[in-house]
């Protein structure tokens, strides 16, 4: 029976999808930290009040851009977080789609909110794509 995929895969699918990213876009980005975990800490959950960890993929954290200054003090970098275990378990339950491109999915969806979008937004411009 073959193994998991571990954070390591997962970080290494993460930073093959943002290096396919379009250069303007990552340049417009700046610094963005990609981590991989497990699972959202629990005290996260409950503050965004998600009672089961599964239902979370992924999660900016950060000033968006819209809301940055460059007279912030010594700001921290932008960070994206990938869940592995909710995003493993997602893509055994979908079935329809490659492990790279739900991470792929995953990191865009969390970097729009770099750039200030909501969920909504960032629904509205996936069903554009399709």
């Amino acid at each position: 029976m073959p193994l998991a995929p571990s954070l390591d895969d997962l970080a290494g699918l993460a930073e093959a999808a943002w290096a396919r990213l379009p250069m303007p876009f990552r340049q417009a980005a700046g610094p963005v930290v990609i981590r991989v975990l497990d699972f959202a800490e629990p005290a996260l959950l409950d503050e965004l009040d998600i009672e089961d960890p599964f239902e979370l993929t992924g999660l900016y954290h950060g000033v968006d851009l819209t809301q940055a200054s460059v007279s912030d003090p010594s700001p921290r970098p932008a960070e994206v977080f990938l869940y592995r275990r909710p995003i493993l378990d997602e893509w055994i339950e979908r079935g329809d789609v490659a492990l790279a491109l739900l991470v792929e999915h995953v990191l865009i969806h969390e970097v729009g909110h770099h750039f200030g979008l909501s969920d909504a937004d960032i629904d509205d411009i996936e069903a554009d794509r399709r």
